[in-house]
């Protein structure tokens, strides 16, 4: 048995909707309480993970390059992509907007796009890891995720609130699409990513180390 105790070795597996862990003899079976699918590994966690992540990282180049938003005051106005709106704020001397925006258009996405690779680089090539460190990433990358859609959210206000035909008015540009696009499909990547993938990992390397010792006793 290794040092790290796994539940897949006790025939216990966590359903994916509800949370309830449960007793499972074969490989795959439904969950008692909401009737959900229950494995003790999600399937094709990695490849899902990995197509998710490719799509998402193409997505965020013309959620950056192209206009998120147009803004149209007395008939003139010009797009405006995510950078120029920071630049702009800055500017106008809005200092924190500026840096909330930045922060939530710019690093959050990024810091994900970044920090799922990495976990699936660690499964890939088995990286022996901390798993404390590896959770907490992961649990924190899950948690940021929804506030990426800050920059969406305050469009779409100021696109109900500001509409006053020729005087003024705001439409969207590729870029959101592009943007939202980035948000969802990283989410959904999150998501689908195994987290205990990390821990068969360490419980491998626990096992090769035990064995090893045992032959050297």
């Amino acid at each position: 048995m290794p040092d790290l105790a796994l539940g897949i070795h006790s025939g216990l597996a966590r359903c994916h909707d509800c949370g309830k862990t449960s007793r499972l003899s074969a490989p795959q079976g439904h969950c008692p309480r909401c009737g959900g699918h229950l494995s003790f590994r999600i399937s094709d966690s990695l490849s899902k993970t990995w197509a998710l992540l490719i799509t998402a990282a193409v997505l965020f180049i013309p959620a950056n390059i192209y206009p998120v938003m147009t803004v149209i005051s007395f008939g003139a106005g010009d797009p405006a992509t995510i950078m120029s709106g920071v630049i702009q704020l800055v500017q106008a001397d809005m200092y924190p907007i500026a840096i909330l925006v930045f922060v939530a258009s710019i690093i959050v996405p990024l810091f994900k796009l970044i920090g799922i690779a990495a976990l699936l680089l660690v499964i890939q090539f088995r990286v022996k890891v901390s798993f404390k460190h590896a959770t907490i990433m992961y649990r924190f990358i899950h948690f940021i995720g929804r506030w990426s859609m800050l920059d969406l959210f305050m469009i779409s206000i100021l696109m109900t609130l500001v509409n006053m035909g020729q005087i003024a008015s705001i439409t969207t540009g590729v870029g959101a699409t592009a943007f939202s696009g980035v948000v969802v499909v990283t989410m959904i990547a999150a998501h689908v990513f195994d987290q205990r993938l990390i821990w068969d990992i360490i419980a491998q390397s626990d096992d090769a180390v035990n064995q090893e010792a045992k032959l050297a006793g």
